[in-house]
Formats: structure tokens, sequence, C-alpha cells
């Protein structure tokens, strides 16, 4: 946690993963992020999986270091309350649909140089969520076996969101660009950020797209490889499977020392009339024979012993891990600056929680801070920010309009 975005507010009004995303990184940088949900949680609130008291882990590390105010946003005083905290505040985050109660329209009514960050699903306003958008991007028909040859293999899923995440990411960085912008010209700015968008040009700017059409159709699966690249996965004596990369001259020159591959890499150059040397394209396109040799050395040799010879050449590989397994990694984990100790988060449960994933040397990072309960900051949210002395909070609460912590 750095505390550079200190005096900036921003109000978020979101639910699953993009959106709080956008939200968490700017939190994480020291911005007052409060989160405004319905007084019974959003539509995340109870997103498995759940510990054994009902609390959310996903729910709980989404909207880490966040406040959070809870209303009935099913009624019209609750919705107006937070429509007019969006107009107090001047920065929105939300997923919520434009044509709603939280138009860009409504919000800056009386506050032209509003800035709303709003994602979407697919730029002409059709629902779309992360494992849509990526059947739709190609990606998972090019996952898979290299042997899948059949005439109809089935798609590959990854399982992380990860057109969610960079979604998030994206949308911390516009909104943040709109806020620069009012800063330098006191204009507001109504962002929208689809969903679809980013995986559709993302797969254009890896230059994907244009791969594509200009072979004629689709890339070949490679199963664990790296496409265009040396890369895979190999397996040792003792069977700890790892992955290796060689992208540079010193990559790859390194896991030839490693694997002590020398003689016969050069035996093979010779026969093919290649230098792998001389860059990917002849590695990539001769890569079974090459796997072939290190699949040999690798099988030979237990993996301790690979590992020492990887490391003190200092070659590009790491283990294959279970995520439980990382998630007690000593290197990964306890011995990693991003994490800091945990908070005392809603769920009870202690764990390791990250701070922001950008360091700045010579600044020490905040410890983590906690996700908040439901409607923790509900009643300081609207004497600060509304004006609203404790006998009006009182009856909002007493008529079910605003709720306070849900705090057991």
């Amino acid at each position: 946690m750095y505390d550079l975005l200190g005096d900036l507010s921003i109000i978020e009004a979101s639910s699953f993963v993009a959106s709080p995303t956008a939200g968490l990184y700017c939190a994480q940088f020291g911005a007052e992020v409060i989160r405004v949900d319905h007084k019974a949680g959003g539509l995340d609130y109870d997103r498995y999986m759940l510990t054994r008291e009902g609390r959310s882990l996903s729910w709980e590390n989404l909207n880490r270091g966040k406040k959070s105010v809870a209303l009935d946003l099913r009624s019209d005083e609750g919705r107006e309350l937070l429509v007019e905290m969006t107009r107090k505040t001047g920065n929105v985050i939300t997923n919520l649909p434009e044509k709603s109660f939280l138009s860009h329209a409504a919000m800056s009514r009386g506050r032209a140089d509003l800035v709303s960050l709003r994602v979407m699903g697919w730029h002409d306003g059709r629902q779309a969520m992360d494992f849509t958008v990526n059947a739709a991007s190609g990606y998972p028909l090019m996952c898979g076996p290299e042997e899948w040859e059949a005439a109809d293999p089935p798609p590959v899923n990854q399982v992380l969101p990860a057109w969610d995440f960079i979604t998030g990411a994206y949308s911390a960085f516009a909104l943040l660009s709109g806020i620069r912008h009012r800063d330098r010209t006191g204009e507001g700015s109504e962002l929208r950020v689809p969903l679809g968008d980013v995986a559709i040009g993302t797969m254009a700017n890896s230059g994907a797209m244009a791969e594509m059409l200009y072979r004629g159709g689709d890339r070949e699966r490679l199963g664990n490889a790296i496409w265009g690249a040396f890369g895979r996965d190999f397996r040792s004596r003792d069977g700890v499977r790892f992955m290796v990369a060689a992208l540079t001259a010193k990559q790859w020159q390194g896991l030839v020392g490693a694997f002590d591959l020398g003689n016969e890499i050069v035996a093979l150059e010779d026969e093919l009339g290649v230098c792998f040397a001389d860059g990917d394209t002849p590695r990539f396109a001769h890569r079974h024979r090459l796997f072939a040799l290190f699949e040999t050395k690798a099988g030979a040799l237990p993996w301790a012993d690979l590992e020492a010879r990887l490391s003190a050449a200092g070659a590009t590989y790491e283990r294959y891990r279970t995520m439980h397994e990382a998630a007690q990694d000593p290197l990964l984990v306890e011995g990693n600056p991003l994490f800091g100790p945990s908070p005392a988060n809603p769920s009870g449960f202690a764990y390791p929680a990250t701070r922001s994933f950008a360091n700045i040397p010579g600044r020490e990072p905040a410890d983590p801070r906690p996700a908040p309960f439901l409607g923790e900051h509900t009643e300081a949210v609207l004497a600060e920010r509304l004006g609203l002395p404790s006998g009006a909070i009182g009856d909002l609460v007493d008529r079910g309009i605003a709720r306070l912590s849900d705090r057991k």
C-alpha cells in the first residue's frame, strides 16, 4: 500500500471481478474507495468459496482497503442517495448498465466535471462475462495437446478470469486518465470499457489477429510449448514437472549448458544446416528435434540435480506447483515483500494479503488493509459526504433505506 492517491476519493458501485478490481488497484495506491452495495449485499457478496461463517473469500480480497456503504438500492430514496454521493465525490467506478438510475447523465446533472468509468459487456450493450468473451476470442481453440488433430477437438477454457483482471487494470488506468484530463481542462469524462473489447483488442495488440488474417487460418495447437520460441514442460527422472523457456541467446546458452547438450546441439545444427543461437525461428521450426534431446536428458536426471544446473547456468525455468503448494511456498509468499501480515479479515480467517503489485524503492509500503464489513462505513460516509445529521441517518436505518455493519 502506498499513499500516491491519498487525495482521491472514488465511489464504486459494482460487483463480480473486473469493476471491483479497478477500485482495488486504486485503493492499493492510497485512494479512498467507497463501495456502495444493496443492503443485502451485491451480486457477488456471497460468491463461492464461502467460509464456514458464510463469508466470501473472493469478495473479501477484491474489496480489501475499501469502505462499505449499504443502501436499499431497490428503492428510489436509496438510489437517490447513491447518485448524490457520486455528484459530491466526482469520481465513479461502476458496472451497472448505462440505462439505469446510475447513468452518466443522471450522475453529472449539476456536476459537469464528473468522471465516470463504466465496465460493460460488449460495446453494443450485449451482456458478457469473462468466459463468454474468451469463447469468442479464439484462444480456447488454440489450447490443448498437440496431438488433438481430430475433426472437432474441444475447446480448453482457462481457469483464471484473465479478461476480467485485465479489464480491471485498464479501467483503473482509464479512470485516472479521465481525472488527469479534468485536472488540466476542468472537463468531465464518461469512460466506457467493454470487457469484450479488452479481449478482442488484446488479441489484436498481441499480433494474433494480424497473424490469423495473414496465414488465412488458425494456429495449430502446441500443448505446453511456447508459440514462436523455444519452451516446453519436461519431467525429471523422479517425476518432477518443470517449464523452461529460451527467448534470447543468453537464455538459450544457459539451457544448453545446464542440460549439457553442447555436443548434441552442434551435431543437430550440422545435420539441419542451421544455428540455433541465431534466434527464435530455427529453434521453433525444429522444436520437435530439440524437445527430444532435452526430454532424454531431463528423464535421466533427478530434479535436485537439474535444478542446481539450471540455477547455476542462469537459465529461465520454474517447477510446476499446485496452487495450494504455491500459496505456501516460502519464496513466492513468505519471503516476498508483496505480501504483508494478515489484517483482521471479516471472515476471521488469517492468511497473507497483498500490497500494491508495484514497489517503490526507498519507500516503505504500508501493511495490507482489511476488507470492510458490509455497511461498516454507512454512517460515516453519509455524514461526511452528504452532511446528514445523526438523526437523519438513524431515520434512514430505521426505515431500511440504509444499513449499518453486518459484523456479527
